[in-house]
């Protein structure tokens, strides 16, 4: 990437006025610095940018608080960063969310090292080619997604079973619960997943 000029703008970088569909995405050069510095980070690690930072973009305190939260779930867990995109991708299955489906199902083929796997998971996770541990784990994700009031210690238990600690049953549940809020915000704003996603990690 090359050196931004003074006032912090950066050429390379344009946000794609197609990642949502429903409300305006905003010019890079219009967002404060420290959206610009993270939007420039990740369009330097992934080569693109994606089109979730260019949506949330259009609230900064929001982009702030939605990235800030994303952090911490992948990298304070005590769950496998394939488990953590597992859940995202079984809970953006049966949400029918587009973006996540496509965005993650990239990150957990990736991470899993399985070109398979996210296929599998966005169909019926019921399919996939997974431990009985992480099945339980997915179980109880979607259970999470779909039928909240029916949680209890039942599903706690489930986990217990399959050797997950006190801090990734937390964990279980704040991703899936993070990402049905980003499933539901996707889909509401229709952000659409950048074409380099479909490719990637198959």
């Amino acid at each position: 990437m090359t050196d931004s000029p003074a006032d912090g703008s950066d050429p390379d970088i344009e946000l794609d006025d197609d990642a949502m569909r429903r409300f305006p995405v905003p010019d890079y050069d219009d967002l404060p610095a420290d959206l610009r510095e993270r939007v420039a980070a990740e369009t330097d690690r992934a080569g693109f940018t994606p089109n979730v930072f260019s949506a949330f973009a259009y609230k900064p305190s929001h982009f702030r608080a939605f990235f800030a939260y994303h952090d911490a779930l992948v990298e304070d867990t005590a769950l496998d960063r394939e488990e953590v995109e597992m859940i995202v991708v079984a809970v953006s299955g049966v949400n029918h969310c587009y973006y996540c489906n496509v965005a993650h199902g990239a990150l957990a083929r990736i991470y899993a090292k399985d070109p398979r796997l996210a296929d599998q998971l966005v169909a019926n996770y019921r399919t996939a080619d997974v431990s009985d541990e992480r099945m339980a784990m997915l179980d109880v994700a979607v259970k999470l997604t779909e039928r909240p009031a029916e949680v209890g210690e039942d599903d706690i238990a489930l986990l217990e079973d399959a050797g997950y600690s006190e801090e990734a049953i937390w964990d279980i549940a704040a991703v899936t619960a993070f990402f049905n809020l980003s499933n539901r915000m996707a889909m509401f704003a229709d952000m659409r997943p950048n074409d380099e996603f479909h490719a990637m990690g198959r």
